[in-house]
């Protein structure tokens, strides 16, 4: 991530838009891409948002183009909008099973130049070449390993940007100075922060049901403590991997806190996820 565009120390509460982008994609596409209204108030309700709140946040997803509003069974309900499928399939990739490069694997290149007499689009490119990950060079010069080339020609020819961009794979020829130069393209020290703040969350939860797992059957209050317990963490969690391109480990400062993270993440995933779903298919089922 390039410092102009540094991420704040302290990741707030996660707002109830960002937790119901995360319920419908990890439970609504496996019906429909669908949810009735009724079922994702509980859901929301058992991470500890009112209705109201929960209406709101629909609706004001509903203006941005997230979610389409359908009848289902005589009652609302909202759905994904196609349109955004493919990104949530790109997104589990990224989520779940991030791609860390390799020391000497290639570099990833994209110069644009936008005319002045549409110089609004600069900030767009600026925009979309961060929150995939990548790190600034020089204003007009943005770099990434090379294994997300894809991801980002993607996500610049769903914007229609690629006009104004090239792509370029390429060796970094001064290894020595590598290791300065990465600290310069990204900003290290806020995703550290984040890091941090993502492990003093989650690592009392993973503690806890360590001991619980130890101690408890799988009833239903404990299926929907895993639900509360996972989806907050799926949504702290999700935006990190855009943030960090998955760069090689070399080149990255000592004690880096982002692979203790990964770790935590994917035990976390594996021990609440499955018990997670089951609840979501118990209130979605039901109705």
């Amino acid at each position: 991530m390039a410092k102009a565009d540094a991420v704040p120390d302290v990741v707030p509460t996660p707002r109830h838009q960002h937790l119901i982008v995360t319920v419908y994609g990890l439970y609504a596409r496996n019906h429909d891409g669908t949810f009735a209204v009724a079922d994702l108030i509980q859901l929301l309700g058992d991470l500890g948002v009112e209705s109201a709140g929960v209406r709101s946040s629909v609706s004001r997803l509903k203006k941005r183009g997230v979610l389409v509003s359908l009848k289902r069974g005589g009652s609302a309900a909202y759905k994904l909008s196609p349109e955004l499928e493919d990104v949530f399939s790109a997104g589990d990739e990224r989520i779940f099973a991030p791609r860390r490069a390799q020391k000497g694997d290639q570099w990833l290149l994209a110069s644009f130049s936008v005319p002045e007499a549409q110089r609004h689009l600069r900030h767009k490119l600026r925009t979309i070449l961060t929150r995939v990950g990548c790190g600034q060079v020089s204003p007009g010069l943005w770099i990434a390993p090379g294994n997300l080339a894809h991801e980002v020609q993607q996500q610049l020819e769903r914007a229609g940007l690629m006009d104004y961009v090239d792509l370029f794979k390429a060796t970094h020829l001064t290894e020595d100075q590598i290791h300065d130069k990465v600290g310069q393209w990204w900003d290290l020290p806020s995703l550290e922060a984040l890091y941090t703040d993502f492990l003093d969350r989650h690592q009392p939860v993973l503690q806890r049901w360590e001991t619980l797992e130890k101690e408890a059957s799988e009833s239903p209050e404990l299926l929907k403590q895993a639900f509360a317990d996972y989806v907050p963490m799926v949504t702290q969690w999700r935006r990190l991997p855009y943030m960090d391109p998955g760069l090689p480990e070399e080149y990255l400062p000592g004690n880096w806190h982002g692979v203790a993270a990964q770790e935590l993440f994917t035990k976390l995933h594996a021990l609440l996820g499955p018990k997670a779903l089951r609840y979501a298919k118990s209130v979605i089922e039901a109705s």
